[in-house]
């Protein structure tokens, strides 16, 4: 890895991690369960499609990818923070909430990822 490549991983981990904390500071309830960990993990996997749009259209150099895929979403989404949670309801016996943990977390990711792509489509195909 070439040291300007570097730089634009480390910038995107950090502004990923950043609004992750932000997010997840402070405490989000739908009813009685936490949803800071599904925001992030559903609004990076929207980014992550519309960027992935933009980059083949735009043939952009795999630094942006670095920035952006897995600088900025990989530290934005959080599969250990889900894998926490999720740990969370089986041991206080909440299986409801655990499958509804898993399957907003994973099926309104893929939503948002198809959505990112469909819109960034859209906007570059007018």
């Amino acid at each position: 890895m070439k040291g300007l490549e570097f730089v634009f991983l480390a910038v995107g981990s950090l502004l990923g991690a950043y609004l992750r904390f932000k997010v997840i500071e402070s405490p989000l309830l739908f009813n009685t369960l936490p949803v800071n960990v599904l925001v992030v993990n559903v609004l990076g996997a929207f980014i992550l499609g519309a960027f992935i749009v933009m980059s083949q259209h735009w043939h952009l150099d795999g630094k942006y990818s670095l920035f952006a895929a897995i600088g900025f979403c990989g530290s934005l989404t959080t599969m250990s923070g889900l894998a926490l949670e999720s740990n969370t309801f089986l041991e206080q016996s909440h299986y409801g909430a655990f499958a509804i943990n898993l399957i907003a977390n994973v099926g309104l990711s893929i939503a948002a990822l198809i959505g990112g792509k469909s819109l960034m489509s859209a906007i570059i195909n007018n």
